[in-house]
């Protein structure tokens, strides 16, 4: 007989939506333990990825475009400068690359995968996808998913290349990060159904 999912609660309750998810992607604590063993591996290159992330992300106008707006953390500069801009907009991308930084030791680190640490990943997707205090600092969808699809692939590369891995962590560090991003992903396109549905509510 087929499991019962409640479509109600797959919108309103993370918990549930998780449990839903890991059921369905196998994801266990065996892939918790994955990351949390690949932490010593890609901690020392989370600058280099964190930089070429960057780097992509300004190869394109439209997505370079989110950096020239004003974050609410940098609301203090009110003169209209080109100098004082420039600045703000260097001072916004350092913030976010430290945050991406922060996320991503973070997600590796985390042993227990808690309500706490599935607000967290779920705040993710809310701040870009639905963001109701600076609703034109929301990145469209295609951004998003492209941008976790490079990190992924970058994130990837070092894993394959990483020698002092046996082949099979290997394979199972590849399956714990692919089935990570799926999730986090998912947290994405909840907040973007939530503002999809205003939009058409209006």
């Amino acid at each position: 007989m087929a499991e019962h999912i409640d479509r109600a609660d797959l919108i309103n309750n993370i918990r549930y939506n998780f449990d839903y998810l890991a059921k369905f992607l196998n994801f266990t604590n065996e892939d918790i333990s994955a990351l949390n063993a690949l932490a010593p591996v890609l901690f020392p290159c989370i600058p280099s990825i964190v930089e070429t992330i960057y780097k992509k992300l300004y190869s394109f106008d439209i997505t370079k475009q989110y950096f020239v707006l004003r974050n609410d953390n940098f609301e203090k500069f009110t003169e209209p400068n080109i100098e004082t801009d420039h600045a703000v907009i260097s001072a916004q991308t350092e913030f976010r690359k430290d945050m991406l930084t922060m996320y991503l030791k973070r997600v590796l680190i985390q042993t227990e995968w808690n309500d706490a640490f599935l607000q967290y990943l779920s705040q993710i997707g809310e701040l870009h996808g639905h963001n109701k205090h600076a609703p034109e600092a929301n990145v469209h969808y295609i951004h998003v998913n492209v941008l976790l699809g490079h990190l992924e692939h970058l994130i990837l590369e070092v894993i394959w290349k990483t020698e002092s891995i046996d082949a099979n962590n290997k394979r199972a560090s590849i399956r714990a990060i692919n089935k990570f991003f799926w999730i986090q992903n998912n947290f994405f396109t909840m907040h973007y159904g939530i503002l999809l549905s205003k939009k058409a509510s209006k």
